[in-house]
């Protein structure tokens, strides 16, 4: 039997999610404001700006070729890792070949080599589609290795809220973007060097951190050894033949298209709407992380209560209201300052709903599956999930940065209003689906594991 993971690595496994939360931040959030800054920031132009190809943008096309790149790899990138034979594992060893080029191609698209628009355009694509494949050798193995680290449902329930812990952190440091910009740029840096020299900062403490799994974790020590007797294409089809699971990626799709498309926006919300400095955008966003922080032990309590089906159902309902407010921002008798505050406050208790219980739910579906069936693949749910999710991201990449500027050929209040409508009407339909997704069956299969492991 593996041994059980001493509460210090649980850390060092949770801390190697701080460091790609810090490490994808940028290229995953601020394409669009690099590309295509809001109005007074002072970035010049290093490719085409506004619609190209049907109304689309070059920077919307980069984001939804490389998500699209990146979900079909992602399947890919878990088949491989589920068959690893490598000496470190076959999990670890994907985390250490891809940690170096992952964190490096976080920072290289926001240093674009030329003054000529078409040597960019080919840069950015290049470089960000890079970075995603990287990126998924990093992060499926890394959420396949919590289903095989946790060894029941309270302690994959307990990984999964380290790493929500971690991931959180890495996002709210993310977040402090636009401040680190500006306290550069007041030391005298110009806006795109000041940005660079932020994004290069992420990318290096970013590769620290994802070591530390890979050093501290050994995987044949702490994780059973579990073989699959499918091959590639029929593995990920069978698991999207489990119907809990396809239920649960179906309302993800739906949530990741709506969350992206707001968080594209929020810097836009923040000073088109709001009328207010790009650094709100930061407090916004860490107030919301912040704030999340206090729900998570709550989350924890009532997910072993209640089921986490039912906290899943409340963080639609809670961001449907939140999403409904940002469509109203700079409309209603409010000062803009306590207007984003309530968008904060209103966020974070989804926020971290979401952050917690998703990777617990697939683990404990990878995990039961296994029971069921003898194949025990769980980086290829992982990877099914991480799949739909960011198709969801591509969806969203693809298309609302030309929502934001629907209307006009630059970022305007008519756009920005449509896409949080557009996001509500998301969260709406993820609550109905998720209506469907049998949680009893699933704990019922490992609470009848358990007993009969005991016995």
């Amino acid at each position: 039997m593996p041994e059980r993971l001493p509460m210090w690595k649980k850390w060092m496994y949770a801390l190697g999610q701080l460091g790609w939360s810090l490490t994808s931040f940028a290229v995953g959030n601020t394409l669009v404001y690099f590309y295509m800054p809001p109005e007074g920031v002072q970035i010049p132009q290093f490719i085409q700006r506004g619609a190209v190809f049907f109304g689309l943008t070059i920077v919307g096309l980069v984001l939804g070729t490389s998500r699209l790149f990146d979900a079909v790899t992602d399947p890919l990138v878990a088949t491989l890792s589920d068959r690893s034979t490598m000496k470190l594992g076959r999990r670890r060893g994907f985390l250490a070949i891809s940690v170096l080029p992952f964190a490096v191609l976080s920072f290289l698209p926001f240093f674009p080599p030329s003054q000529n628009y078409t040597v960019n355009t080919i840069w950015l694509f290049a470089t960000v589609i890079a970075f995603y494949w990287f990126m998924t050798m990093y992060v499926t193995p890394f959420f396949a290795w919590m289903s095989e680290l946790g060894h029941d449902p309270n302690e994959r329930l307990l990984l999964s809220t380290l790493i929500s812990v971690t991931w959180a952190i890495g996002y709210v440091v993310g977040t402090q973007i636009y401040l680190f910009q500006t306290l550069l740029e007041n030391a005298g840096l110009t806006p795109v060097r000041a940005f660079q020299i932020v994004t290069a900062t992420y990318g290096v403490i970013g590769f620290f951190l994802m070591l530390l799994p890979v050093i501290f974790i050994d995987e044949n020590r702490y994780c059973e050894k579990h073989t699959v007797n499918e091959g590639g294409l029929e593995a990920i089809v069978n698991a999207f033949k489990e119907r809990n699971f396809l239920v649960f990626v179906l309302q993800d799709l739906l949530y990741w298209v709506g969350l992206t498309g707001i968080s594209l926006g929020l810097v836009y919300y923040v000073t088109v709407l709001l009328k207010l400095p790009k650094e709100q955008a930061s407090t916004v966003q860490l107030m919301m992380f912040l704030l999340s922080f206090l729900f998570y032990v709550p989350i924890n309590v009532l997910a072993r209560k209640i089921g986490k089906k039912k906290l899943l159902m409340v963080g639609f309902i809670v961001f449907s209201a939140d999403f409904a407010f940002t469509a109203l921002l700079g409309r209603l008798p409010l000062s803009p300052q306590v207007q984003s505050y309530i968008v904060a406050v209103l966020s974070s208790i989804p926020l971290a709903i979401f952050g917690i219980l998703p990777n617990a739910m697939v683990a404990d579906i990878a995990e039961a599956h296994g029971r069921e069936t003898g194949n025990y693949k769980a980086a290829v749910f992982f990877g099914a999930r991480t799949f739909m999710q960011k198709m969801g991201q591509t969806v969203a990449g693809l298309i609302y940065p030309s929502i934001f500027i629907l209307g006009r050929n630059e970022i305007n209040e008519f756009g920005l209003r449509l896409s949080a409508i557009i996001s509500l009407i998301f969260m709406v339909l993820g609550y109905v689906l998720l209506l469907f997704y049998n949680e009893a069956k699933i704990l019922k299969v490992l609470a009848n594991e358990l007993t009969g492991s005991r016995d």
